[in-house]
């Protein structure tokens, strides 16, 4: 058979096999005097089996030590790893399907956040910070407006498994009595800091309120920094005048000392 032949009996194309030929996993056939390959029924079989195996997910690294071993007992740990990874995979997307349900609910209702899609934790915060602003006698403070940005980021890089635990913790704001009351009043005192120096005499009371606000949830996750996350906490912190900076490095400071 010609490599047309053996790709059209088979069902893949001839770009498969010249690719499958280069990885190894099929052996070239023998050419030839014209210099054409000549494929047997072993190379149809050969060739049908890894179809089947890429087919079912099997990476082409695990094809070949399959048939590099070819035994079944090989064959049935890739096929329970694949399994594995599918229920993984299906974890995930149902997942992102309740999140995307509650995106479309929230968006339906006309709910869905300015910095939205976010987790529905965060949305419930935003929320509570939209009510809480619109009670306000002025405009909302511009800190508020970085915290926002700040919680999007965080929601958005933050590993998924570590993501509800720490929403939780960081949101806990929205669920207890007066607690965005007291978080806008600290959003207005970091306003008055825009402009001020990090040795400011308001920082260090404003850095204790700032902690005392957090919850001891929040306080055990903090650790010590290394230095990947000091150069992340640099970037969050970059638009911030040396003083808010300041605040908020002091407090992360008191949070580890509450912690120990």
């Amino acid at each position: 058979m010609r490599i047309g032949e053996i790709a059209a009996l088979v069902g893949v194309s001839t770009r498969a096999v010249r690719h499958y030929h280069h990885l190894g996993l099929l052996p070239e056939p023998v050419r030839l005097a014209n210099g054409y390959r000549d494929y047997t029924a072993r190379d149809a079989v050969l060739l049908a089996r890894i179809r089947r195996l890429t087919e079912l997910g099997v990476g082409l690294d695990e094809v070949r030590d399959v048939l590099a071993e070819d035994a079944g007992r090989d064959l049935v740990e890739v096929l329970e790893e694949l399994d594995a990874d599918l229920g993984r995979q299906e974890a995930r997307i149902r997942a992102r399907r309740e999140r995307l349900a509650d995106l479309l609910e929230r968006a339906r209702a006309g709910r869905l956040p300015a910095e939205g899609p976010v987790s529905p934790w965060v949305a419930d915060l935003f929320a509570a910070m939209d009510e809480t602003s619109a009670a306000l006698p002025g405009p909302e403070p511009a800190m508020a407006a970085v915290d926002r940005e700040m919680l999007a980021l965080l929601d958005t890089v933050v590993p998924e498994e570590e993501r509800e635990a720490m929403m939780s913790t960081v949101t806990h704001l929205a669920r207890t009595p007066g607690g965005m009351e007291r978080a806008y009043e600290l959003y207005g005192r970091m306003d008055e800091l825009a402009g001020a120096r990090a040795d400011d005499p308001r920082v260090e009371e404003l850095a204790r309120v700032l902690s005392d606000s957090l919850p001891d949830e929040l306080a055990a996750r903090i650790g010590e920094p290394d230095a990947a996350e000091e150069a992340r906490l640099d970037g969050f912190l970059s638009d911030l005048s040396p003083a808010q900076s300041a605040v908020v490095r002091r407090a992360l400071h008191l949070l580890r000392e509450r912690a120990r």
